[in-house]
């Protein structure tokens, strides 16, 4: 079958996107093969179209769970049969999952890279008929790439399973040192290197430096009506910011690591389906999803790296309409971005103690502990030692991108319920009790020992079954130990945390100690490349960018806002002349600086530094309700 029949048929596609048809040509000519393609491009496409052409299934490596089982369940979808491995599988089930991988008819099966070091998956990999290795996000396997995963380093041993079988790298952000570092790493042979471009025509990168974020945001938004995300740096900030929102009228909701699953595959459907227009999130959201119709990206925050903003960004405008991606910046916003990823950055000793702590949380012995899964709850943790809470969840990454543990962040409640009455007095109660009989009913018929012993329960499952919410199950379940109908344990965490390794103290982190300094340094050079990036008003963003991804270009976007700044159809008002303007409205009333810059229709910063001269010269006073008015 030829590729472009393959693509119609799964994907109803007629035509391929740039690159996709070469590169999916190289790989059906055996060749290694790397791709990258910037987010957005289909780089999924180019190893699933000649995975199906060929006989035999493809193992693809990938370090993003969410990622794995989205792409898994699309496939699905379309009929295909494909499998992900994930943490937490039995070893019964393991082996049984690899059997039908084997004589199954499967065409993919997902693992992440610590997965692939175990023997028995690398046994069965050495008799399964492989037709191709997908190695996704493959910038992880590089040192100096983004998200550095030194369990990506073993990926080189599923070519010695499999030596005849050809491999595709992909990534969607990768600088020349990353790619030829890939190149090297995955042992290619006469590598067929295909890049896009970096340059995203249709979309104005901007910065707008504010000290009211929150003006420019529902500016922004009315100026640019569509499907939006707004990245934000914490969870609470997505509420927050998406509640301000619907304040002001907008169709908001929220994201975050810390919903259900439940709750966000209904939010994700609500904003794909564009019954929501915004949606308020952390950084994490939007992996894997492909809306075409993104109109607006904002960062409420400065971006930890221009790597990642170029993704999220890149989320942007899939539909080849204009798009913007708009950075939100005060001026405090610097030194907070340094505070969080640079003063935070765990040091080999900080690194070492909170291993030890964290082995003691859990009173692990020396020479124990691997392969054992904990529930945790971080701030309680933290309390205990009195550790400072940035430094120890940046520890906790470092523990976890170097397969010493594994952390999972997915609230949830450990429950366990055991009713304590017959079923007549069940009954008995209900008669008194009806709004609570769907849960209850639910808890019976699903949990047929939940009468003799404590049974855990999956709160999510059961509000399923009794069409409600888990707060309101939470609450019905507490109502229930108050009325003796039950025993009811909650144990609510917000991670996982599974011990890779066995306890060995100063010996399970000292070989990691060059990738934690040389992870470091990199860290501190993102940080400062993406300070220059919004500080640099002299040459466009766009520009920037590509000189980042070692792209040049010499000409300017003209979107951009240093473009549109500089532009001669915009050229900057004198500073005298902002001020009479300024004096002219205070004339006739007092005006707050938000109603002065909407009069003015100035920059910020312009209008702000015009407001400071007249301050200093006693012309204009600042009220206390934060107005300025003529003296």
């Amino acid at each position: 079958m030829h590729p472009i029949e393959v693509l119609e048929r799964y994907w109803n596609h007629t035509a391929f996107r740039p690159l996709q048809e070469e590169i999916i040509t190289s790989v059906l000519l055996n060749n290694d093969t790397f791709a990258l393609l910037p987010t957005g491009g289909g780089k999924s496409v180019c190893f699933q179209i000649p995975a199906l052409i060929k006989p035999g299934i493809c193992v693809v490596i990938s370090p993003l769970v969410a990622l794995m089982q989205d792409q898994v369940n699309t496939l699905k979808q379309k009929g295909i049969k494909a499998m992900a491995i994930s943490s937490g599988v039995s070893y019964k089930d393991l082996d049984t999952m690899l059997d039908n991988c084997i004589y199954g008819n499967y065409k993919f099966l997902y693992l992440s890279p610590e997965r692939l070091q175990q023997t028995l998956v690398q046994e069965r990999i050495q008799q399964m008929n492989v037709n191709l290795i997908a190695v996704d996000e493959a910038h992880c396997i590089s040192q100096w790439g983004n998200d550095f995963r030194p369990a990506y380093s073993a990926i080189v041993t599923l070519r010695e399973l499999q030596p005849t079988v050809n491999c595709i790298a992909l990534t969607a952000t990768a600088k020349s040192k990353v790619i030829d570092d890939i190149i090297d790493s995955l042992d290619f042979i006469d590598a067929k290197v295909f890049k896009a471009s970096f340059k995203r025509d249709n979309i104005s990168y901007r910065v707008i430096n504010t000290e009211d974020k929150n003006y420019h945001l529902v500016h922004t938004l009315q100026q640019n009506q569509g499907a939006s995300i707004i990245y934000v740096r914490s969870r609470k900030a997505t509420i927050s910011v998406s509640d301000f929102l619907i304040s002001k009228g907008f169709n908001a909701t929220f994201y975050h690591g810390g919903l259900t699953t439940s709750e966000k595959t209904e939010r994700l459907q609500l904003w794909t389906n564009n019954q929501k227009h915004i949606m308020v999130a952390t950084t994490a959201f939007g992996m894997g999803i492909d809306k075409a119709d993104v109109k607006t990206i904002i960062h409420y925050n400065l971006p930890e790296s221009l790597e990642s903003y170029y993704q999220e960004a890149g989320r942007a405008g899939r539909n080849g309409q204009d798009a913007v991606a708009i950075i939100l910046k005060k001026n405090i916003d610097e030194e907070k971005l340094k505070s969080q990823f640079l003063s935070a950055l765990p040091s080999v000793d900080a690194i070492k103690y909170v291993y030890k702590k964290l082995c003691n949380y859990f009173q692990i012995s020396y020479g124990e502990g691997q392969n054992v899964l904990y529930q945790l709850n971080f701030k309680t943790f933290c309390n205990i030692y009195q550790l400072k809470a940035s430094l120890t969840f940046n520890a906790l990454k470092v523990l976890d991108n170097n397969s010493i543990i594994s952390l999972n962040q997915q609230f949830n409640y450990k429950t366990t319920v055991q009713f304590k009455v017959n079923n007549a007095a069940i009954f008995h109660y209900l008669e008194n009790n009806k709004h609570q009989n769907k849960a209850i009913k639910a808890l019976l018929r699903t949990y047929g020992g939940i009468l003799d012993y404590p049974t855990k329960i999956n709160l999510e499952l059961v509000a399923s079954k009794a069409e409600t919410t888990i707060n309101q199950l939470l609450a019905i379940l507490k109502d229930l130990e108050t009325h003796s109908i039950i025993d009811l344990k909650i144990a609510n965490t917000d991670s996982e945390i599974t011990f890779i390794k066995p306890r060995e103290d100063e010996k399970t982190i000292n070989p990691i100690i060059p990738i934690i300094e040389q992870q470091n340094n990199l860290k501190r050079q993102q940080i400062t490349s993406v300070i220059n990036y919004t500080n640099n008003d002299g040459l466009c963003k766009q520009i920037q960018l590509l000189n980042y991804f070692d792209e040049s270009s010499a000409k300017n976007c003209g979107k951009c806002s240093v473009c549109l700044a500089n532009s001669p159809n915009n050229s900057k008002r004198l500073d005298s002349e902002i001020q009479k303007e300024i004096i002219e409205l205070l004339k006739t009333k007092e005006h707050s600086s938000r109603e002065l810059l909407s009069a003015l229709q100035c920059e910020q910063t312009e209008l702000l530094k015009s407001i400071a001269l007249l301050l200093e010269q006693e012309t204009i006073k600042i009220t206390d309700r934060n107005t300025y008015l003529l003296k």
